[in-house]
């Protein structure tokens, strides 16, 4: 039997589109909401579109694009993922992502201008990160770049652009790009594991270009320093609990990164479990913060 005529199985394409990769664009998405100062009210379905458009629909075609296209490292790093696995059979990979693709526009349409734009900015970004001949993560400084955007400020500024129906004001800006920042730290932590597979092909990772050590200690770096700009800018805004708050998660992750140094490719996966639940902690008494700025 032809093989492009197999369609994979439902739980299958559940799989490459990666439901645990959608939870950071939902919640930077409920940062926004929450950072607008807007009371919910009746615009629950707005909202509602916006966290099911920023994890399942924008992110899960990052991910099907991503894994169509990295589909020959994946055979070398993790061949038990659904397209080197044979379990997303043919072309299935990149029509999966051109299908969704189509369908986060449409649901997009459902958020005003402002959304529409985020959502459309975002798709560009998934497609350029992995196919050519843009592909950013061919480079660890671009590509980390353009994920973080696209988990962490995108969705945070879509989240208070669609409650507001404007673009949100300068300090909810500032404070979702330092998060995106931070965010570039986090990527890194995802290249500790295919190390092997991107030298082989090419894909010049941090871990690749600095070295597995050096790499690990910008990470840290980069995720520390926005959030120490943002308990300064929430000091000059006159918010010292907020601040007092995310200093406090701050220093747990420093605590974290600690144990994260004395062997990265190791504790990568537990420092994502305990460091990066302190940085998301971080993000929403940010966003409440700059509600009650908002509020007055």
């Amino acid at each position: 039997m032809n093989s492009a005529v197999i369609r994979p199985a439902p739980a299958v394409v559940l799989e490459l589109l990666k439901p645990i990769t959608w939870f950071p664009p939902m919640w930077a998405f409920g940062c926004g909401v929450v950072s607008s100062g807007v009371s919910v009210g009746e615009r629950w379905p707005v909202i509602l579109a916006g966290v099911l458009l920023a994890g399942p629909m924008v992110c899960g075609t990052s991910q099907a694009v991503n894994d169509w296209y990295d589909r020959h490292v994946d055979a070398i790093n993790e061949p038990a993922r659904p397209i080197p696995s044979g379990r997303v059979p043919g072309q299935w990979g990149l029509y999966i992502a051109i299908g969704w693709t189509v369908l986060s526009l449409l649901l997009a349409t459902l958020l005003g201008p402002w959304g529409f734009a985020a959502a459309v900015f975002g798709l560009v970004l998934a497609w350029a990160y992995s196919a050519p001949p843009i592909r950013l993560k061919q480079n660890g400084w671009w590509g980390n770049a353009a994920c973080g955007l696209c988990y962490e400020g995108l969705p945070w500024f879509t989240g208070a652009a669609v409650m507001t129906a404007a673009s949100p004001d300068s300090r909810i800006v500032l404070i979702a790009l330092l998060y995106s920042v931070g965010a570039h730290g986090i990527m890194t932590l995802n290249d500790f594991k295919s190390v092997e597979g991107d030298e082989r092909m090419g894909i010049d990772s941090l871990p690749v270009l600095l070295g597995v050590e050096n790499a690990a200690r910008f990470a840290c770096f980069v995720m520390a320093a926005p959030q120490l700009i943002v308990v300064a800018m929430l000091i000059v805004w006159q918010c010292p609990v907020y601040a007092t708050a995310v200093a406090v998660l701050v220093v747990g992750q420093l605590f974290f990164m600690a144990h994260f140094l004395k062997s990265p490719r190791e504790r990568a996966p537990w420092y994502n479990g305990t460091g990066i639940s302190c940085y998301v902690l971080g993000m929403v008494v940010s966003a409440f913060a700059l509600a009650a700025i908002r509020g007055g």
